[in-house]
Order: structure tokens, then C-alpha cells, then sequence
């Protein structure tokens, strides 16, 4: 088998998402970076860079995607089997109302205004192009709600020390309260168990600390439901790795996204650490 010689990430989404600081970000963790490339000399590209690119990131969008995505998608299926590269599709979207106000604030065009569309009626026809898209990408980031420092801080987090052709199982807690965590694989809704938010004296704590878990101690269901979830991805973790996917991220939800989904989170976490998988915790809002 051929020694892996190349990292490959590419960079896709929609226009205003933050293609452009993640591409920076790749910069600076040593990638050597190409912006706006057309689709179409990808497989030119990557036909070279294991002789020249050790860590290589381009950024494609809108503009140059060929007309027939079907072409794309089968370049990178032969792309994941090729064993001199390791490549991720990264997928970076947000909500139509959070870009439509980006686009407002930086007074800038949208790249299908030329098609003498409005705004919304850009925004709205590139998604529905760039579907497939973000079908075939190995992690989907949801910028709607993060600053620029926080996707700097989430591309730094991913990408750094991922060792080669493993998969990574990205674990987050979040609340419905703040919205569906968007870029998630698996979605586990943790509010029918009991909430120590109702619990004066816990309420101001997270499921990190040794309070709050000694009261999901007393709740056979919760680590029932662990169980669970756990059984569920270890049943259907060979399938995925099969497929080639880079990322899996599991997202568990609760009312606040401090008590319940960190405690699960945090907890299958530490599981698959101790199994040996590439595993990686974000609480959302306890970030926030």
C-alpha cells in the first residue's frame, strides 16, 4: 500500500458562509492554500500534489462548479480510494436570514445577482445547486450563530492532529433553545429526562461537574439512554467507516444544552476515547 503523502481538504458552501476564513485558518495551520479554484482542474491538481503539496486546501463555490455535479461526485468517490491522499469535504452553510444580513452589513453582491435575481432569490437557487454538494461532504459546519472567531477556533479544533484515513467522532451538546444543531449526522433528543435545572442548587452548574452527575446518578433511565445511543453508533460505526467518511458528528440536544446533552455528550465521549477512537467533545453552549 502506497505511504499517504498529501492532505486534502476542500473547502465548499455557500456564498457568505465563511469559506474564505476557513481557507485562512487552513493557511496558518501550513496548508498551502487556493482560492476559488474551478472544479474542473481538481483532478489535474491532485494528480500532483502528493509530489508537491504535503497539506493542500482548495476552496470551490458557486461560481466554478461544473455544470454536471455528477462528475464532481464521482471524483472525489475515486478520490477517497486514492491511497496517496487524504482528503475531507468540508461543507460550510448558514441560515438564509443570517446570510441575507451579512450581505447587507458588507454591501457586497451575491454571485448570482447577475442572473437579475434579488437577494433572497440567489441565496434560495444556490442551495438548491450546491445540494448535492453538501451531500457529499464529510463534516457540514453551521456558521449562523458563530462569529469569525469561533469558526477559526472550530476548523483549528478539527483539523489539527487528525491522524490519517481514521474517523473522527465529533461529539457536541447543544439546546433547542438556541436551535437544531444544523451540521450534525445524529440528532438525540435528551429533554424527557429528568433536569437538574429544577434543582435550586443545580441549576447554575453543567453536566461536567461531580454535582450534577451524582444526580443523573440517581436516574437509571439516563445512563439507559446512554446505553442506547452508544449501541446504536457502535452498530452502524462499520458501515460509516466503510463509506469513507473523515467525520461523524453525533449532536445531543436539551432544553438549555448545560445539564443533560453535556452530561450524555461528555459521557460517550470518554467511552469512545477508551476504545481507542479519534473522538472530540463540544459543548456548545457551555462555550457560549
Amino acid at each position: 500500500m502506497a505511504e499517504e503523502s498529501c492532505k486534502l481538504v476542500i473547502i465548499s458552501g455557500r456564498s457568505g458562509s465563511g469559506k474564505t476564513v476557513a481557507l485562512r485558518v487552513l493557511e496558518d495551520l501550513g496548508y498551502y492554500c487556493i482560492d476559488n479554484l474551478p472544479a474542473i482542474f481538481l483532478e489535474q491538481l491532485t494528480a500532483i500534489a502528493p509530489q508537491r503539496y504535503p497539506k493542500l486546501a482548495v476552496s470551490i463555490d458557486i461560481r466554478n462548479m461544473p455544470e454536471n455535479l455528477e462528475s464532481l461526485e464521482g471524483f472525489y468517490q475515486r478520490l477517497k480510494s486514492n491511497q496517496q491522499i487524504s482528503s475531507t469535504l468540508i461543507f460550510i452553510d448558514a441560515d438564509d436570514a443570517v446570510l441575507i444580513k451579512r450581505y447587507a452589513e458588507t454591501r457586497r453582491l451575491h454571485p448570482l445577482s447577475r442572473r437579475q435575481l434579488s437577494l433572497d432569490e440567489a441565496i434560495e437557487l444556490e442551495k438548491r445547486i450546491l445540494a448535492d454538494v453538501a451531500a457529499m461532504a464529510d463534516l457540514r459546519i453551521d456558521t449562523s450563530s458563530l462569529s469569525v472567531h469561533d469558526l477559526a477556533t472550530e476548523i483549528t479544533t478539527l483539523m489539527s492532529g487528525r491522524p490519517e484515513r481514521n474517523l473522527v467522532v465529533v461529539f457536541e451538546s447543544f439546546g433547542f433553545k438556541n436551535g437544531i444543531a444544523k451540521d450534525a449526522d445524529f440528532v438525540f433528543d435528551a429533554r424527557f429526562l429528568p433536569n437538574p435545572f429544577w434543582e435550586q442548587e443545580l441549576r447554575h452548574h453543567n453536566g461536567l461537574e461531580q454535582c450534577v452527575k451524582d444526580f443523573f446518578a440517581k436516574y437509571p433511565q439516563v445512563e439507559h439512554y446512554i446505553d442506547a445511543i452508544d449501541d446504536l453508533l457502535l452498530a452502524n460505526l462499520p458501515d460509516i467507516e466503510k463509506s469513507s467518511r473523515s467525520y461523524l458528528t453525533v449532536a445531543i440536544g436539551c432544553t438549555g444544552g448545560c445539564h443533560r446533552s453535556v452530561f450524555i455528550a461528555q459521557s460517550l465521549y470518554e467511552r469512545f476515547l477508551k476504545r481507542g477512537f479519534n473522538a472530540q467533545i463540544r459543548h456548545r453552549a457551555l462555550e457560549k
